[in-house]
């Protein structure tokens, strides 16, 4: 069987464009593997459930009689010793659960607008 003498250039100009087109789209047009985007989805879902949970902390902290206290502990202190005053507060404990979520004490202090934060 004869091939025509175009096949040959012709197969490897099919596979360098593939593998130019392939190397294109993940470097610069944002394809992405299932497992990439998967843990894009789930971390994109994590952020809106504890931008959620923020009016819950919020509540919590409106609800609470030694709020006044608390607030002036949290403006005394600065970085993670604030973020770590917060989760002793308790505000930042999502309901049903037994320990703070770090993440949900962090939203909840930009919200919060405790001078210096």
């Amino acid at each position: 069987m004869t091939f025509p003498e175009w096949t040959k250039p012709g197969i490897y100009g099919v596979v360098g464009g593939a593998l130019a087109v392939s190397i294109l789209g993940f470097t610069w047009g944002g394809w992405v593997t299932s497992s990439d985007a998967q843990s894009m989805a789930q971390k994109l879902a994590k952020n809106e459930v504890t931008l959620a949970m923020v009016p819950v902390c919020l509540g919590l902290s409106a609800a609470d009689p030694e709020r006044e206290e608390k607030l002036e502990i949290l403006q005394d202190l600065t970085g993670f010793g604030r973020r770590n005053a917060m989760l002793e507060t308790g505000w930042a404990t999502r309901p049903g659960s037994d320990k703070p979520d770090r993440d949900l004490a962090d939203a909840c202090l930009t919200e919060l607008k405790i001078d210096g934060s």
